[in-house]
């Protein structure tokens, strides 16, 4: 042999271990490795199983949050809409204006009320400087008073949280 191939010397202790190995000894040991390997990979199965079933049951909570994430803005809006209904009703049988006004302003006070309760607020910047990311200048004119202030608003914007949904509509200073 040459000296590279040489068996490695071997402590007595593993020498021992190797001569007190019959057949029936490494049958149960090589049995006692099959069945933790089949355990294993039982186990392994079983996590596969539990993720996939997870990232379904994630994917189909996502759909449903997307789906109904407007169902209570929704319902809020409902008595908004009753209301509506029954104005109309009212304007057709009305001979005055001022209970019609009345309820107008009713209902106006609950819609507005019920998008606040929501986060919407509205922008109405009279007065205020001009701010390019709350406001939409289409004109300026010239003004006594400061420059760049907003003096007309057209339109107002509106602001979901902090989000701006609609820049307010303005005519601004010169």
């Amino acid at each position: 042999m040459s000296q590279d191939t040489q068996p490695t010397p071997e402590t007595p202790e593993v020498e021992q271990a190797v001569e007190q190995l019959t057949d029936d000894s490494i049958h149960a040991l090589l049995e006692d490795a099959r069945s933790k390997a089949d355990e294993h990979w039982n186990e392994v199965l079983r996590l596969r199983a539990e993720m996939d079933n997870l990232r379904k049951r994630t994917e189909r909570d996502i759909d449903n949050a997307r789906k109904y994430a407007l169902e209570k803005f929704v319902e809020s809006l409902l008595g908004v809409a009753d209301s509506l209904d029954l104005g109309l009703k009212a304007c057709q049988d009305a001979t005055e204006v001022a209970p019609l006004k009345q309820g107008t302003e009713m209902m106006h006070g609950q819609f507005f009320q019920t998008l606040e309760r929501f986060g919407v607020k509205p922008i109405d910047p009279m007065g205020e400087p001009f701010n390019p990311d709350l406001h939409q200048a289409i004109a300026m004119q010239p003004a006594e008073g400061e420059s760049n202030r907003v003096i007309q608003v057209l339109q107002k914007g509106y602001q979901l949280n902090d989000r701006v949904l609609r820049p307010a509509l303005v005519i601004v200073s010169q």
